[in-house]
């Protein structure tokens, strides 16, 4: 299989069911953003020494796969049938490694900067990489029905990513960074 199709070269590309768009269309944009967060959970993958917190990252990623496969094949595809929707099971499984790992957490009284270690300062990297996929997917949604199930996975999925980065501070022995008000300035 070669890596190069030329199939690009003036600027559009193909959508599972065939369709061709151009590269800067909102769906490419948005499971290119969650190609990019996929990325940066590798980067996170690479710098984690704690098989729980790795075990949970990677399936992740997996999943990260299936949702960009979901957003590249429009609902009424004739290739729909063929791939992975992200359901309702994969954000309630996210909702509830949120609860066990919060359980595991000093309660939140304040704002958390992000940073700490350097583990949990790339797992923040990862949620807000998260949040513009989210950002991106709510813009594509009103063009498109694309099922609900799908942003509310990308929803949970910065919220667990937020819960993780703490853990990942925790784990380290590494005090999270608390967000100080500031007086106005004269």
């Amino acid at each position: 299989m070669r890596i190069y199709t030329k199939q690009g070269d003036e600027g559009k590309t193909s959508l599972f069911d065939g369709k061709r768009v151009e590269k800067c269309h909102l769906r490419l944009e948005t499971y290119g953003t969650l190609d990019e967060l996929n990325s940066h959970l590798g980067l996170a993958i690479a710098q984690c020494r704690f098989p729980p917190l790795t075990e949970m990252l990677q399936r992740l990623q997996h999943e990260l796969f299936d949702a960009g496969s979901d957003l590249a094949t429009p609902l009424q595809s004739p290739n729909s049938g063929k791939i992975r929707r992200i359901d309702v099971a994969d954000y309630q499984r996210l909702e509830r490694w949120i609860d066990e790992v919060t359980e595991k957490l000093p309660p939140l009284k304040n704002f958390v900067l992000p940073g700490g270690g350097v583990l949990a300062a790339q797992l923040h990297v990862c949620r807000t990489v998260c949040r513009r996929a989210e950002r991106h997917l709510v813009e594509l949604m009103r063009e498109e029905d694309l099922g609900p199930a799908i942003l509310i996975y990308l929803n949970r999925l910065s919220d667990l990513l937020f819960t993780l980065a703490r853990w990942a501070n925790l784990l380290d022995g590494i005090d999270e960074v608390f967000w100080a008000k500031r007086p106005k300035a004269d």
